[in-house]
């Protein structure tokens, strides 16, 4: 535990953190906490709630985020002469810059207590030029979707193979169904499990704003 001024905290020793928090189980708990194995970190992630694992498999499913920290610091500031602390669920390590995550459901947000919270720390953050974010309830169908993709999540089950012939093939425009018999000599769920790593992966891409089917068109990636 290390006591710094906010803007001499380096990401570089941010990006190291432990919980701050230990992750308790414990019978009749309000909250559901756990740990997921994020494909991003090659690790085990906490979280402490349902809404939390949500955003924590948007981040894993995120190109542009390559590190996630879980209840990475604790700020304290004083406001009028009394002195508040909070500790963000996530701080994320993105392509675009730092961002730093509260999560919290949409209908609590209007609470005096959360706002003026997320309103300091929202200051705090952004005066160092990061990002901040409030995660609420999220898109049901793309977090459903993204959730299914993460059981395609451990590359080191594929055949590497396997997934270099896919991606020789001329998938752009192709319906998912359709791809799934683009190697005819190879098992369709074979072939199948491969796309859905592809699409976790981000080398493939498609619309995830519906329920996923062998419908929906495929494309490769920017």
């Amino acid at each position: 535990m290390e006591d710094v001024e906010w803007p001499s905290a380096g990401v570089q020793v941010l990006k190291t953190a432990a919980p701050w928090r230990s992750f308790r189980w414990r019978d009749g708990q309000k909250h559901y906490s756990g740990c997921y194995w994020s494909a991003t970190m090659r690790d085990h992630v906490g979280y402490e709630s349902r809404m939390e694992l949500g955003r924590l498999l948007l981040a894993d499913f995120d190109p542009e985020v390559r590190h996630i920290v879980s209840q990475p610091f604790l700020l304290k500031t004083q406001i009028d002469g009394k002195t508040y602390r909070h500790v963000p669920d996530f701080l994320l390590l993105t392509d675009a810059g730092p961002v730093v995550v509260d999560v919290k459901p949409r209908h609590r947000l209007a609470q005096p207590k959360v706002a003026f919270c997320f309103a300091w720390t929202r200051r705090a953050v952004e005066a160092r030029g990061w990002r901040y974010e409030v995660y609420s309830d999220p898109p049901e169908v793309l977090l459903e979707n993204v959730r299914f993709l993460t059981g395609y999540r451990r590359d080191w089950l594929f055949d590497m193979d396997l997934l270099e012939r896919l991606r020789e093939r001329p998938l752009d425009g192709l319906t998912l169904g359709e791809a799934m018999r683009c190697l005819p000599e190879e098992p369709e769920p074979v072939v199948k499990a491969a796309l859905l790593h592809l699409l976790w992966s981000g080398w493939l891409a498609t619309d995830l704003d519906r329920p996923l089917s062998p419908s929906h068109v495929l494309r490769r990636s920017a």
